[in-house]
């Protein structure tokens, strides 16, 4: 008998005398074949249909996440959609570097905010409903409150339901006069607005330069969304981060203090947690750096070492030096903001831009023209 033919193997014909290159040709091959297996429900990203402050899509959300990192992880180049680091503790930890003195995005925006709000509530009308997307502890929005005391409704949209309900139970308290409906949703993806909010005008708000996350065929289809959602009568406002020297750049996602690596590693942690993962986080080191060719941040988890962990009920080989990408953050001119947002259905009817390092505001109003659902 071939000696070779009596060894055994595991259940993904893995044997013990592989070299660990073999184990994770082989591994690769199996998790790209059951990743085939999935259609397209499986891959999706579900919301929820109406707004409650009860996540009644859990379930929904939670296997979105098993088939993104299945998937994410098969990929021949790693990577994980950037909205799953906000569990509680990523949306803790973000609320944490927007603190640190390296990170400019939070402070210049805020700034910016302070200065210009009588001006954004001027266009706010009577009796509007504020409809924020991506909430998080809703603090820059506080200030467009105490500017817009006609504002009737306010409706903050956020992933993380522990971020949303306490950042709700605090502006109750502060704001009892306004009516709050916190909606647990991806709002990446198609949600319905709660009821409160029909039938009365309507202004959005996307702050934080989150729409640099996406890329930009991902960017219009948010903005088409967001038109959708908000109305033909709506306006939206939005914060983006400018193009600036690339020092000041890397600092605001590789902070001295080491916060934003911690935050990225969460995700692995988070992996462990809820998908039964054997991550180790110490086994990858945090990377961000400057990509000029898309005009973006880059951040990605690199593998100190050969190693194969398991999640989700998989398994997947890193090699050492191999990358997991995990966010983007794409910077703008004011031109090449006002084109994507064109492309969408938007016209920038006034922007606002701070002192350096510079952000800025764009208040966005929809075409008057019904033609540009067909260049989106």
């Amino acid at each position: 008998m071939n000696p070779a033919s009596s060894r055994r193997r595991d259940q993904y014909g893995t044997s013990a005398d592989e070299t660990l290159l073999d184990q994770y040709l082989r591994l690769r091959q199996h998790t790209q074949a059951l990743v085939a297996r999935l259609n397209h429900e499986d891959m999706a990203v579900h919301s929820v249909p109406d707004a409650s402050p009860i996540d009644t899509q859990a379930d929904a959300r939670d296997t979105a996440f098993a088939a993104d990192v299945i998937s994410g992880l098969s990929a021949r180049h790693k990577q994980l959609p950037p909205k799953f680091f906000y569990d509680a503790t990523g949306s803790r930890l973000f609320e944490e570097i927007s603190r640190t003195d390296d990170y400019y995005v939070t402070r210049s925006e805020t700034a910016l905010l302070r200065n210009i709000a009588a001006e954004l509530a001027a266009g706010i009308p009577q009796g509007a409903a504020l409809v924020e997307f991506g909430s998080g502890e809703s603090a820059k929005t506080r200030l467009l409150l105490d500017a817009a005391p006609q504002l009737s409704h306010y409706v903050p949209i956020d992933i993380s339901a522990d971020a949303l309900d306490q950042a709700s139970a605090m502006l109750a308290r502060d704001y009892p006069q306004l009516r709050i409906t916190p909606v647990v949703a991806d709002f990446t993806g198609h949600f319905q607005l709660p009821s409160g909010a029909e039938g009365r005008p309507r202004v959005g708000f996307f702050s934080g330069s989150t729409i640099g996350n996406f890329d930009g065929e991902g960017a219009v289809r948010f903005l088409v969304s967001a038109r959708q959602a908000l109305g033909d009568q709506a306006a939206l406002l939005v914060g983006v981060d400018l193009v600036k020297d690339e020092a000041t750049l890397s600092a605001a996602y590789d902070d001295s203090q080491g916060v934003t690596a911690r935050f990225n590693k969460n995700l692995l942690i988070r992996i462990n947690r809820e998908l039964g993962g054997d991550f180790d986080p110490d086994a990858f080191d945090h990377l961000a750096f400057w990509n000029p060719v898309h005009s973006r941040m880059e951040m990605h988890l690199v593998s100190r070492k050969d190693q194969i962990v398991n999640a989700a009920g998989h398994t997947f080989a890193f090699r050492n030096g191999e990358r997991l990408h995990t966010e983007n953050s794409h910077k703008f001119t004011i031109d090449s903001f006002a084109q994507l947002a064109a492309r969408a259905g938007w016209s920038v009817a006034d922007t606002w831009i701070s002192d350096e390092p510079r952000v800025a505001i764009f208040r966005l109003e929809p075409h008057e023209s019904n033609d540009w659902s067909e260049r989106s």
